[in-house]
């Protein structure tokens, strides 16, 4: 058995010898984008050596991408090739084998199928078949000499009537359609179809999620129903625009996520630098060591950061200053610039001036009191003297 493989998360696969034959002529390929079952025939030894000349020929001829010609020209190739082996006495006369291979990119699957090996399509949780076997018994149903159910159990059921190695001119069937983010690709020999009918090979499908599990259990299933003839199974999950839509949303929500954060850093710096712009332009005046002093910004600290610086300290004294306004020069009085606060400056000062002048005139007065009252005292006195004075002359 030739195959080729790659780590892929999206499929998976089988081949197995059965429970019957003593050796498996079963091929397969699963190189993606490139997937192919080989079925092979001709006796001991033969059908597996026809089975290994087509997948290698095939993988050597087969497109990179979804092309039908090419890939239907990859077949006549690996046909020209079991042909040659003949020839050139590798392996033995009549050898041959069926062939179903697949190309699988994004959303678009092309087919090339020679032989009763097929390709189905779960789309939907329903199963298609995609390819027409190439056997008698596929001849006898389209022409209603008997049924499918009738054909699983037919004594020619393993006649094939296009096989490669047979003949030089031989051409495979080819397909080409669309398939969608969420379908499944299965490619297989006859060995499954033979042994479970297609409702059970759709609930297997649909029921387990990992596509190499899946690729197992069919096989499994097979040889539980009798496994008479090799089974090979390839499950492949479309992905397709799926995938690079989730990888083109995943880029977008990271950058929008980036732009977000950017906008949001610009509006912190913005709001940051505008805070820091009107605290320039504000002013307050609080108390520096017992005089009033003013600063430019607002008083107090935001998020750990200052933002005030003192512009000047004056020779006013809070204890000059009413009971009011000291207290709340201890939070700082706001003002809206520093000329608003040399104006507020000036007002103390008035209030202060105008307290001393008062204070100035009352003492004034009260110093003319006590003058007038001192020199009624001395009158009196001397009016007091000059009376006794009189009485001591007579």
């Amino acid at each position: 058995m030739a195959a080729k493989s790659s780590d892929h998360p999206n499929f998976g696969s089988r081949t197995d010898i059965g429970c019957v034959r003593d050796h498996n002529e079963d091929s397969l390929i699963v190189a993606p984008p490139l997937f192919a079952v080989a079925d092979g025939m001709g006796g001991h030894a033969a059908g597996e050596i026809a089975s290994e000349i087509a997948v290698n020929t095939l993988a050597e001829y087969a497109p990179d991408h979804a092309d039908s010609e090419t890939l239907g020209f990859a077949v006549a190739e690996a046909n020209r090739a079991v042909i040659r082996g003949v020839k050139e006495g590798v392996g033995r006369e009549g050898m041959g084998c069926t062939m179903t291979a697949a190309i699988l990119e994004g959303e678009r699957l092309v087919l090339a199928q020679v032989g009763d090996s097929r390709a189905y399509l779960l789309h939907k949780g329903k199963l298609q078949q995609l390819t027409r076997d190439h056997s008698l018994m596929a001849d006898m149903i389209e022409a209603g000499q008997l049924t499918a159910e009738e054909a699983r159990y037919h004594p020619n059921r393993s006649v094939i009537t296009r096989a490669l190695g047979s003949d030089p001119h031989m051409a495979a069937d080819l397909y080409e359609l669309n398939v969608e983010s969420g379908d499944r690709l299965l490619i297989c020999s006859d060995g499954l179809t033979t042994m479970l009918e297609d409702n059970a090979i759709e609930d297997i499908l649909g029921r387990i999620n990992d596509p190499q599990r899946c690729a197992s259990t069919l096989v499994s299933e097979a040889n539980g129903a009798g496994g008479y003839d090799n089974t090979t199974t390839i499950v492949v999950d479309v992905t397709g625009q799926g995938e690079v839509k989730q990888k083109r949303s995943a880029r977008k929500v990271k950058l929008s996520m980036v732009i977000t954060l950017l906008a949001l850093v610009l509006v912190c710096a913005g709001a940051f630098f505008g805070f820091r712009s009107y605290a320039n332009t504000v002013a307050y005046l609080t108390d520096e060591n017992g005089k009033v002093a003013v600063y430019r910004g607002i008083p107090g600290t935001l998020f750990g950061i200052q933002f005030n610086e003192l512009d000047h300290t004056t020779d006013v004294s809070i204890s000059d200053l009413q009971p009011g306004v000291a207290n709340r020069l201890s939070d700082g009085i706001r003002v809206d610039n520093v000329e608003a606060a040399n104006a507020l400056i000036e007002e103390y000062e008035a209030e202060i001036e105008a307290k001393n002048d008062v204070s100035r005139e009352s003492g004034d007065a009260k110093n003319g009191e006590d003058a007038g009252a001192s020199a009624d005292a001395d009158k009196k006195a001397d009016s007091t003297n000059s009376s006794s004075g009189g009485s001591a002359n007579r």
